[in-house]
């Protein structure tokens, strides 16, 4: 099979690098008993998230990103998005995004869901009548019923995740990064939020997924990414990729239980 070509690739990412820099506290010694002068006791610590990361994504897929806490999975797509800027390499996205990156992030919770999903909607481009002829799809697929009209401050977390979704999936992007999107919901929503992404998928769509649900990526994606510390671990078949970090993991879990 022929590799796509680089007008095929919705996404290409190379030797991308990640570094930024973070206020740690100096352990007090001793003899440093005054306030002020623990305060003072700061300095600055360099962490590299990403480390040459370098993979393609093609159009009509979907990518799922896995990998323990502290991986550089969140910052892998934060980065993609143009929120957090590479301090190395380069990435190229062809097309519209859309993120869902954090429950809720865009919203404002003194407005209702109702003027949120308007909010998102003019925001993705789209104008009012385009927003309100979809407003009736986007409610009945967060299914929030009368919350609706209600701030956004008064939903749980799963209220924001599922109105996130259907609000990042109805403004039909070229390419959506979900962090856990699909993490808050019940069975039903789940199904369709599966489905959806189906038909985005099928409509040319590209997807990169975060996600601690190795099930769900095994179910959904094309292709998966392993990250480590900021590093590439392997890339390639969801189930073989999915099952080497699953032993690793296992690996890993039992060696650190030897060592109690």
């Amino acid at each position: 099979m022929n590799s796509p070509s680089a007008s095929e690739q919705a996404v290409v990412v190379e030797n991308l690098g990640v570094t930024y820099r973070t206020m740690i506290a100096r352990p007090v010694e001793a003899g440093e008993r005054s306030l002020r002068f623990r305060r003072g006791r700061r300095q600055v610590r360099q962490v590299r998230a990403l480390h040459d990361v370098s993979f393609s994504v093609p159009r009509g897929s979907i990518l799922g990103v896995i990998g323990a806490n502290g991986a550089g999975k969140s910052t892998l797509l934060r980065t993609i998005a143009g929120i957090i800027p590479p301090s190395a390499g380069r990435i190229e996205v062809q097309g519209d995004v859309s993120t869902l990156l954090s429950l809720g992030v865009g919203f404002r919770k003194t407005l209702t869901g109702r003027e949120n999903v308007m909010l998102g909607g003019l925001a993705a481009g789209k104008s009012k009548r385009e927003v309100r002829e979809q407003y009736e799809t986007i409610a009945q697929f967060a299914d929030i019923g009368d919350f609706m009209d209600m701030p956004c401050r008064t939903y749980s977390s799963g209220m924001y995740a599922r109105l996130a979704f259907a609000v990042g999936v109805s403004v039909d992007p070229d390419i959506l990064l979900m962090d856990e999107a699909l993490s808050a919901g019940d069975a039903s929503f789940k199904e369709r939020s599966a489905q959806a992404m189906q038909d985005l998928r099928d409509r040319a769509g590209t997807i990169l997924l975060v996600s601690h649900g190795l099930r769900t990526v095994k179910e959904l994606a094309t292709d998966c990414l392993w990250l480590d510390h900021g590093r590439v671990m392997a890339f390639g078949d969801p189930v073989e990729v999915v099952n080497e970090y699953s032993h690793w993991a296992r690996a890993k879990s039992a060696a650190a239980l030897e060592e109690v």
